[in-house]
């Protein structure tokens, strides 16, 4: 399961005509809707007349506006290929590789364009929505999710709206909802944000970097020692500072409570050798081959 998606649910339904309108319940307006959605997507055919409608008559139904902010959403985007000489672009690869007539490299990524009005338009509705129904994880989530796209290399409200729910979460962690989650718990939440964390380390730009720093020293504070995020503070100062002897004291802390944590022990491995420490990285050879015949 995904837990970064908005999660919808999938009913079959019939659409016979524009007058069954007048006399639709929400829940008929939220059948149509999964209708359209399934068959075309959530910017499709009939999908605005049909929100419009949903809408004008059931204005603070929350459904309707999880359903406007992904039709705005899918209407503000659009894609076109930027060449670039980098190797990768947001962590990803390029879609096309090739040189100049000078050898120089000429990479083709697929890139995100935004219509900021329509942007706009898909924020308002999904902040109506976490205004109704602030306990509802997913609107919150979405809406992070809208804003990591948006900001690309700087991605420093999506990053203000992790550091936000954390808040929040660290005050109350009852009575969350995550439609298809039967329990919200502090499992569900930590692997939520490790999601964003992951997001931000793969992207690989100086600011989503940072972010991923932040977060996830956030996250220690609300759970000290939890081996996820000290991992990734070591991944940090390995890998973005190359600092290997500085990761090796987060790995070892991971380790002394948790001597089988693959990460941790991967990552000492790799750090080790950086170092061209051979006693060190045999010794967290013979801690792999510990942890790996305990399975």
């Amino acid at each position: 399961m995904n837990l970064r998606k908005i999660i919808l649910p999938l009913v079959a339904a019939a659409v016979f005509s524009t007058g069954l309108y007048a006399q639709s319940t929400k829940e008929d307006f939220l059948r149509r809707y999964n209708l359209l959605y399934d068959k075309f997507g959530p910017a499709g055919v009939g999908i605005e007349t049909l929100v419009g409608k949903w809408e004008q008559q059931f204005p603070e139904d929350p459904e309707m506006l999880a359903a406007k902010f992904s039709f705005y959403l899918a209407k503000s985007v659009s894609s076109n290929v930027i060449i670039l000489s980098q190797d990768k672009y947001l962590g990803r690869d390029p879609i096309f590789a090739g040189k100049d007539s000078l050898g120089n490299k000429k990479n083709y990524f697929e890139d995100n364009v935004w219509d900021d009005a329509l942007f706009a338009e898909a924020l308002s509705a999904v902040d109506k929505a976490i205004r109704l129904c602030p306990r509802r994880l997913d609107y919150r989530i979405a809406r992070i999710n809208a804003l990591t796209g948006y900001e690309k290399e700087s991605p420093d409200m999506a990053v203000s709206g992790i550091r936000d729910l954390i808040d929040i979460w660290e005050v109350s962690r009852d009575g969350w909802e995550y439609p298809g989650v039967a329990k919200v718990d502090d499992e569900v939440f930590k692997s939520l944000i490790q999601d964003f964390c992951f997001v931000f380390f793969k992207e690989a730009t100086p600011v989503s970097r940072e972010a991923f720093l932040s977060l996830s020293e956030r996250m220690l504070r609300l759970y000290p020692n939890e081996p996820m995020f000290m991992d990734n503070v070591g991944s940090y100062y390995l890998v973005c500072k190359r600092q290997p002897k500085k990761a090796l004291k987060y790995y070892d802390k991971v380790l002394k409570k948790h001597p089988d944590d693959d990460t941790a022990i991967k990552n000492s491995i790799l750090a080790a050798r950086s170092m061209k420490n051979v006693k060190l990285e045999k010794k967290y050879q013979a801690m792999m081959s510990a942890a790996a015949a305990k399975e």
